[in-house]
């Protein structure tokens, strides 16, 4: 990896450094390779540790480049296409659905967006179903379903031994209802710790989040937040999959 003059390119020090190392990488480096450290990166390109930072993690946004704990920075492969909506006009759990439910509690706590696209009014028991999605061996994305206890009055998933079992009886009885149709949001976010541990990523990584509102007489009946790994996904929607979300 060579080095470069930076003091006279008119744009960011760290933008210009990211062209340099993402060149570096098409030629240099394969897929899975460790980087250097950031002290001798920074010392060979003469730039402070803070640009470095910078370019990598513009790098990493752009899923050319992977944090990995107890590993380093390493060259990420190529994304995946995953599709979120193999299987339009459906509730979660229906067959065609590759997440996987892992637990499903009750609560009387949830985010206050959540608890406003559900129109629950404070201390309204929600269930909240979690759930994993896992492409070619590699965990992509992490679920919490949203569901208050009041759309499903006859189901107590508490009772079903197992945790995948309480999960599956939410998605159970969530389907014993008419689907009048669902819309869904994309954003950017930052990985939450549990999420981050789910998806083997550090803290704060860049990560998609996409919110799936369900509606069912006349009303939102469940809300899923999604969150997806941005440095290996390629999101694309529809059953064609022929529009395509690149991250970064």
């Amino acid at each position: 990896m060579g080095t470069t003059q930076l003091e006279t390119v008119p744009e960011p020090k760290y933008w210009h450094l990211k062209t340099v190392l993402s060149q570096a990488l098409d030629s240099e480096f394969t897929v899975g390779e460790i980087l250097p450290n950031e002290r001798d990166l920074a010392a060979r390109f003469g730039v402070a540790r803070a640009t470095l930072r910078q370019a990598l993690e513009q790098l990493e946004l752009e899923g050319r480049l992977q944090r990995r704990r107890g590993v380093g920075t390493t060259v990420a492969p190529p994304r995946i296409g995953v599709a979120v909506d193999p299987v339009r006009h459906t509730w979660p759990g229906t067959a065609g659905d590759d997440w996987q439910p892992l637990d499903a509690v009750e609560s009387d706590t949830v985010p206050a967006a959540v608890a406003a696209l559900l129109a629950t009014a404070p201390g309204d028991p929600v269930h909240i179903v979690r759930r994993s999605r896992v492409t070619d061996g590699r965990p992509v994305a992490a679920e919490l379903l949203y569901v208050p206890a009041a759309a499903l009055p006859d189901r107590t998933p508490a009772d079903s031994p197992g945790a995948p079992a309480r999960a599956r009886a939410v998605l159970d009885a969530l389907r014993t209802l008419e689907l009048d149709g669902q819309d869904r949001t994309v954003e950017l976010g930052s990985a939450r710790a549990e999420d981050a541990k789910q998806l083997d990523r550090l803290p704060g990584a860049p990560v998609l989040v996409v919110t799936t509102r369900y509606v069912s007489g006349g009303r939102t009946t469940a809300v899923a937040v999604s969150t997806y790994r941005a440095d290996t996904c390629r999101l694309t929607f529809g059953e064609s999959d022929a529009v395509a979300l690149l991250a970064g």
